[in-house]
């Protein structure tokens, strides 16, 4: 068998597919990053870091985990593996029953669980092991009635996280990656249209505003949903879907992804739970924490998600095909290279992003001073962990790939009670950053132990000392760079951003080439 420590000879002026599809899926996944951050920008703007805004983005959480749970990240990745064999063995008809019973009965599931946290979700938000047991009752109530209404897009996204995994299962990524897009401009319109007291001006054009405060900002999450769910039915005719109204267990396909489900339900819960310990913490901390938080989060998404979920989603069926021939060296090599891709962009991104934050901050938002370093801290906490969650996104996928859910599941759990654990520890001396910098050791831990353990079966990953160096080596560089540029415009402090930034960039690209030849061979 050969060994995949040397690369194969590639094609010169050729895209790989998984290339092909990373750079697709990132490109919409940086087009939904930036309507995401302009849409951050319109609510702060228009809420500041206020209680309102605090109560939002509490209120978000609860949804958000059964979603993830039932049809988010749960079962589609333990879904689209079993949908590629089913499609490369039996064909494109079997793959859609199967989906049809799968998705039946998430609707049903996401739909019971949706009633009982929209009777429950008083005691849920109060209690001290709550969502927010440190907001005044006010707020508290606020949070419930926010929480209630964002149960309708869970329900509506139940179906549509599941259309996308489908998709996704026939190596189409365009419509999911577009509906993200959607998603945005659905919570835009909230934030212009619906929430605001009067009429935003632009140029001669004044819009209409329904003056719906806060409770705009949910309806816009539910239209979102919808449009997310609109704009992926062109494919389902594409494929030729077809709805099967059945419910039985009995199918082995079935049995099949819950045997994965169980385990990544899990794993989801645990990740998941992370963020509804985040904001209890944070409500103990006074005005300003969970919305700093939630900001800091967004921001360090955007480059994570660009590079490390766009790469982990293109490369998961592949990987899942791989495994279904049993091409080891394959399997290692598409594995291996991603890994070192992942370390190219994101450890220079973090050491950049972390020197220019503040001002960039300034002018988006308009905070105050007080305000604004909050949000930057907060920012910088998160951004540490940056290369932790892009590795992950990977690692987790290629034990996903070979339908092995057990071994995410107890890392997960194990990052889980790290961030716990750290979380209590830092939260009062360091305030919000105390608790980002928690989840960054979380999941950084937890990714740093799925590497290790996938390098036992393929060592080839544990072969990365030089391509590290010479990353390391930019990446210092780039942030020395970085800083002295800012340095030099105390009174233009974002002209002097930007330049950094670009210069900082440039010269870590320069360091960074071979990583960018090697994602064409993905």
């Amino acid at each position: 068998m050969a060994s995949p420590a040397s690369d194969p000879p590639a094609h010169p002026r050729r895209l790989s597919h998984v290339a092909r599809s990373s750079l697709l899926v990132a490109a919409f996944f940086a087009l939904d990053k930036g309507l995401g951050f302009l849409r951050q920008i319109i609510i702060g703007r228009q809420f500041g870091v206020s209680p309102e805004l605090d109560a939002f983005n509490a209120a978000n959480n609860l949804p958000d985990l059964l979603f993830a749970l039932i049809s988010g990240g749960a079962l589609a990745l333990a879904l689209i593996p079993v949908l590629s064999e089913v499609l490369e063995r039996q064909g494109r008809p079997p793959m859609w029953e199967l989906f049809s019973r799968v998705g039946n009965w998430a609707f049903l599931l996401t739909g019971g669980l949706a009633l009982l946290v929209a009777l429950f979700a008083g005691p849920i938000v109060r209690s001290e092991l709550g969502i927010a047991p440190g907001f005044t009752p006010q707020l508290q109530s606020l949070v419930v009635s926010l929480m209630r209404l964002n149960l309708i897009a869970t329900l509506i996204f139940s179906l549509s996280g599941l259309v996308m995994a489908g998709l996704q299962a026939h190596q189409h990524f365009l419509l999911p990656a577009l509906a993200p897009v959607f998603y945005d401009l659905g919570q835009i319109f909230g934030a212009i249209v619906l929430a605001p007291l009067s009429g935003l001006t632009i140029g001669p054009l004044t819009l209409p505003a329904a003056g719906l405060g806060v409770h705009g900002l949910v309806y816009g999450v539910v239209l979102g949903a919808l449009l997310h769910l609109a704009v992926q039915v062109p494919g389902l005719m594409r494929y030729r879907f077809r709805w099967s109204p059945r419910l039985g267990l009995d199918h082995p396909g079935v049995r099949q992804i819950a045997r994965l489900l169980g385990p990544r339900i899990l794993t989801i819960g645990a990740f998941n739970l992370i963020f509804i310990v985040q904001d209890n913490l944070a409500s103990r901390l006074g005005v300003g924490a969970v919305t700093a938080l939630a900001f800091g989060w967004l921001i360090m998404q955007v480059p994570e998600t660009i590079v490390g979920t766009a790469l982990g989603t293109a490369i998961l069926p592949t990987l899942s095909e791989q495994a279904a021939r049993k091409d080891e060296v394959g399997f290692e090599t598409s594995l291996r290279r991603a890994v070192q891709v992942l370390l190219a962009f994101a450890l220079p991104t973090t050491v950049l992003l972390a020197i220019v934050i503040r001002p960039l901050l300034q002018a988006a938002f308009g905070f105050d001073p007080q305000a604004t370093d909050l949000v930057a801290w907060a920012t910088r906490a998160f951004l540490v962990g940056l290369t932790g969650h892009s590795l992950l996104e990977v690692a987790a996928r290629a034990f996903y790939a070979r339908q092995n859910a057990r071994t995410p599941l107890l890392a997960s759990a194990l990052g889980a009670v790290v961030f716990v654990i750290a979380g209590i520890g830092l939260f009062k001396p360091l305030g919000a950053a105390g608790i980002g910098l928690a989840n960054s050791l979380a999941f950084s831990l937890e990714a740093g132990l799925l590497l290790v353990l996938l390098a036992r079966r393929y060592p080839s990953l544990g072969h990365q000392g030089r391509p590290l160096a010479r990353i390391l080596t930019g990446t210092v560089l780039a942030g020395a760079c970085a800083w002295w540029i800012l340095g030099l415009w105390p009174a233009a402090a974002l002209l002097g951003a930007a330049c950094a930034l670009a210069a900082g960039g440039g010269l870590a690209l320069a360091f960074v080439v071979p990583e960018l030849r090697l994602l064409r061979r993905l």
